[in-house]
C-alpha cells in the first residue's frame, strides 16, 4: 500500500500513513496546507494537562523548598528539577479531605489514588458496586477530547486489577486506577508499551495494523518503514528547520520503538507474572519510555490530556537498583527510623529524577510559540504526604509548565491553610478551556498568577 501525506479533521498536525500505520507530526509550517498553516498563525497552539501520580507520601522536611515566592531554593529530594527550575511550581498547602476515612475506617492508600483526581469520597466495597466521582481528566476529555485522535491517554507502571479486595476492605478498582469516566467506571491505564506505542501509530484498521505487525516480527522492520517513501517526498518538501525538526521527531520515534523491542527480547514481566512482554526489566527505564510515549503523544497533538499511575499507593515495590531491598509501603511507616527515612528520600528522589528527565524532553521539544513544556500543565504529586501517619493535607504537590503563558512558574506558593487540591484542578480546567466552575470539593478556584 502506497503511504501519503494527509490532514486530520481533528487537528492542526499532519500525518504519514501506511499499512496499518499513523505516524502522527508535529506542527510543520512550512508543508502545512495553507489554511492550516493560517489558522496556526492566528490561533492559540493546543495546551495539554497531564497528572502523573507517585505512592505513599513523602518524607515532606526534606521535600519542602526554603524561602518562598520566586526567592526560593531546591531542597535535597527536589535537587534533580534543577535544570528545569524556572520551570515548576511547588505548591504546599493542598489537602484531599475526601481521602480521609470520614466514617470508613482504615483504607487510606485506596482512598489517596481514588480521590487523588475526583475529589470524592469512595464507596467502601470490594464489590462490584464500586462509587467514587468523574475525573478532573475525564471532565476535560469530555468536553475537549474531541479536538485530538485520542481524547485522553492513560498509562501505569503497574498491572491493571479492576475487581478484588485490596486495602482494608475496598476493590482493587480504586487503588490501581486514576482516572475515572464516570463513579463507577475506571479508564483502564495501557501497562505495556508496546500496547501505547501501536495505539499511538497503529492504524485505524485492526485487522490492517496486525498485518503490519506480522511483517514487522518476520522482517524485523520499523514502523518507521512503512512510510517511509512519504517521510521522504515531505522532507524534500519542507524548509530546513522543519527538515531538521522531521528528522529529529522521526529518530525520536525509532529511539522509542528500539527500547520497547530491546525489552521484548528480555521477556520481562510485571510483579507477579502478570505482564506482557515489552516492560522493561528496569523500574527507571520502564518509567521513561512511558514518559517518552507521553510526549510523542503530545508533540503530534494525538492527545492533549494524559493520566500516569508510576504506582498504586500502596504499593511495596522494592528499589534494588538504589541498594534498597525493603519494600516501599513497609518503609513508608518509618516512625521515624533514621534508615529507613534515609531510604525513604532516596526513593523521592528516584521518582523526581524521572520527572525532571520527562520535563527535560517536554523542555527540549519545539511546539508551536515555544516549547511543549511552555504549553503544557503537569501536575505531579500524591494524595499522601506523611506516608508515616497517613496525612492527606500539606500535599507534596509540583505544577510544571507555563500554561501557554497563563501560568507563572519558578516560584514556592504556600497559601494561607489547606486548600482543597480540587480548587488547582479548576484553574486548570479553566485554562484548558474547560466549561467548569466547581469540580470535586473545590471550593473556589486556585490563584496561579
Amino acid at each position: 500500500m502506497h503511504s501519503h501525506i494527509t490532514s486530520s479533521r481533528f487537528t492542526r498536525r499532519q500525518a504519514l500513513r501506511g499499512l496499518g500505520t499513523v505516524v502522527a507530526l508535529p506542527f510543520l509550517e512550512s508543508v502545512a496546507p495553507l489554511p492550516v498553516a493560517a489558522a496556526t498563525r492566528t490561533q492559540s497552539p493546543p495546551r495539554r494537562l497531564a497528572f502523573v501520580y507517585f505512592p505513599n507520601g513523602a518524607i515532606m522536611d526534606r521535600w519542602n523548598p526554603s524561602g518562598s515566592g520566586a526567592d526560593w531554593a531546591l531542597s535535597q529530594t527536589l535537587e534533580p528539577l534543577a535544570s528545569v527550575r524556572s520551570a515548576v511550581q511547588v505548591i504546599a498547602g493542598l489537602k484531599h479531605d475526601k481521602a480521609n476515612a470520614n466514617g470508613d475506617g482504615a483504607g487510606d492508600h485506596a482512598r489517596a489514588n481514588a480521590t487523588f483526581l475526583t475529589g470524592a469520597q469512595a464507596y467502601k466495597t470490594a464489590g462490584s458496586d464500586i462509587r467514587v466521582g468523574v475525573s478532573a481528566d475525564q471532565v476535560a476529555a469530555e468536553q475537549i477530547g474531541h479536538q485530538s485522535r485520542l481524547p485522553s491517554l492513560e498509562l501505569s507502571c503497574d498491572r491493571v486489577r479492576q475487581s478484588g479486595h485490596c486495602d482494608s476492605g475496598y476493590s482493587c478498582a480504586y487503588q490501581y486506577n486514576l482516572s475515572w469516566r464516570n463513579e463507577s467506571t475506571p479508564m483502564t491505564p495501557e501497562v505495556n508499551p508496546r500496547s501505547v506505542f501501536e495505539r499511538l501509530f497503529g492504524g485505524m484498521n485492526p485487522a490492517t495494523t496486525a498485518e503490519r505487525r506480522a511483517r514487522q516480527l518476520t522482517t524485523r522492520r520499523s514502523v518507521l518503514d512503512f512510510v517511509l517513501e512519504s517521510a521522504r517526498d515531505l522532507s524534500r518538501q519542507a524548509c530546513d528547520s522543519d527538515r531538521q525538526k522531521l528528522d529529529q521527531y522521526l529518530e525520536s520515534v525509532r529511539a522509542t520503538e528500539r527500547r520497547i523491542e530491546q525489552a521484548e527480547q528480555m521477556s520481562a514481566e510485571l510483579p507477579d507474572d502478570a505482564g506482557p512482554a515489552g516492560i522493561p526489566e528496569s523500574y527507571r527505564e520502564y518509567v521513561r519510555v512511558m514518559y517518552d510515549l507521553m510526549v510523542l503523544a503530545f508533540q503530534t497533538d494525538t492527545t492533549r490530556i494524559a493520566t500516569f499511575l508510576l504506582a498504586h499507593d500502596g504499593s511495596n515495590r522494592r528499589f534494588n537498583d538504589l541498594g534498597i531491598t525493603s519494600g516501599h509501603h513497609e518503609m513508608s511507616h518509618h516512625r521515624n527510623d533514621p534508615n529507613l527515612v534515609s531510604s525513604l528520600e532516596q526513593i523521592d528522589r528516584f521518582y523526581v529524577e524521572q520527572f525532571s528527565y520527562f520535563l527535560q524532553k517536554m523542555q527540549a521539544t519545539e511546539d508551536v510559540g515555544g516549547s511543549l513544556l511552555d504549553q503544557s500543565m503537569i501536575v505531579y504529586g500524591c494524595a499522601i504526604s506523611d506516608g508515616n501517619r497517613h496525612r492527606h493535607n500539606n500535599l507534596p504537590v509540583l505544577l510544571a509548565g507555563g500554561g501557554g503563558g497563563t501560568l507563572r512558574p519558578g516560584r514556592y506558593v504556600r497559601p494561607e491553610g489547606n486548600v482543597p487540591a480540587c480548587n488547582l484542578y479548576v484553574s486548570l480546567l479553566q485554562r484548558m478551556g474547560v466549561d467548569v466552575e466547581q469540580f470535586g470539593d473545590s471550593t473556589d478556584s486556585f490563584e496561579l498568577i
